[in-house]
């Protein structure tokens, strides 16, 4: 018998699955960012727990518990054991500040070639629970028109980014990375919970949480899911000295992107709440565009996405 009870893939912010002979659901996500926990292990640990809150609540779930997997080098040299013991601290501080318990987990030491370690990296799996299934969210760009508006306080942190790495080529274990973004756990659990209202209630029809690589990479994701392109224009009053690059490519934590036809209700919503609600943009057309720059086509922003392992396993 086939039970068809798979209700999103793996793909979004979070898998959902049904409870079999119910409208309930469970939303399942893992992660961690292994150079934030190289650089800053305490940060780094609790980050990881506030991104997979963030991954279920994006999906509508109340989170209910975490398991963790520890892979770490040889707790035999002190700078390591440090790493662990403050991750550890990271998890726990999150978990008690977001009511998010371990529940179980595993730890794998020893994880070093020719006494090179791999980096600190605590994964972290959660999962969470949809009461109705019919009050959902996935990233996926719905209809054109839409207002697209950014939850949570950007601050265009860029320590430890994608950014870094990826176009300045700078990453961990390089000091020059710097810092990670820091993690604001009472922020993290206003911001999460204004969402899910939003989600439970319907005022939004698009929800994806701001991680690796920043907003754009957020929008980017939601336009190639969606199939539908996006202008952005970057708040005027985001301050001075603040640059493009940074409001972009930020990866300040606690901040989610959602989609809205009704805009003024999520913002009335968000002064009551005291959350920072912004417009960012409109959906809409074939192609990703940031007011003052060129379009990226959402063909080639596909492409990209799709080949890359192809051109990785031939390289």
């Amino acid at each position: 018998m086939v039970m068809g009870d798979t209700v999103q893939r793996p793909g979004g912010d979070a898998a959902v699955v049904r409870i079999h002979g119910t409208n309930r659901g469970l939303a399942i996500a893992t992660d961690c960012t292994p150079r934030y926990c190289f650089a800053d292990p305490r940060t780094g640990g609790a980050q990881a727990v506030a991104e997979v809150w963030r991954n279920l609540t994006a999906a509508g779930a109340k989170p209910l518990a975490i398991t963790d997997n520890l892979n770490f080098g040889s707790p035999e040299r002190p700078e390591i054991m440090g790493q662990f013991v403050e991750c550890v601290a990271g998890i726990g501080e999150a978990c008690r500040a977001l009511d998010f318990p371990v529940v179980s987990g595993n730890v794998s030491l020893y994880n070093e070639t020719s006494g090179v370690a791999i980096l600190p990296t605590p994964a972290i799996g959660g999962v969470g629970l949809i009461e109705d299934l019919g009050r959902t969210a996935t990233p996926a760009f719905k209809r054109d028109g839409e207002t697209i508006i950014l939850i949570g306080e950007t601050r265009g942190h860029l320590g430890c980014s994608a950014y870094l790495r990826d176009i300045c080529g700078i990453d961990a274990p390089d000091r020059a990375a710097g810092a990670p973004p820091p993690v604001d756990l009472h922020a993290e659990r206003r911001n999460g919970d204004f969402v899910r209202t939003l989600i439970t209630d319907k005022l939004v029809s698009a929800c994806h949480d701001v991680s690796d690589g920043g907003i754009y990479v957020a929008l980017a994701e939601m336009a190639i899911a969606g199939r539908i392109g996006a202008r952005i224009t970057p708040p005027k009053n985001r301050g001075e000295d603040l640059p493009i690059h940074a409001w972009l490519f930020g990866e300040d934590q606690a901040r989610y992107v959602v989609t809205a036809a009704r805009a003024e209700d999520v913002y009335s919503r968000a002064k009551r709440a005291a959350v920072p609600a912004v417009a960012v943009g409109t959906t809409g057309g074939a192609s990703l565009t940031v007011t003052g720059a060129d379009a990226i086509s959402l063909a080639a922003l596909a492409e990209a996405q799709g080949s890359w392992l192809l051109r990785y396993m031939a390289s």
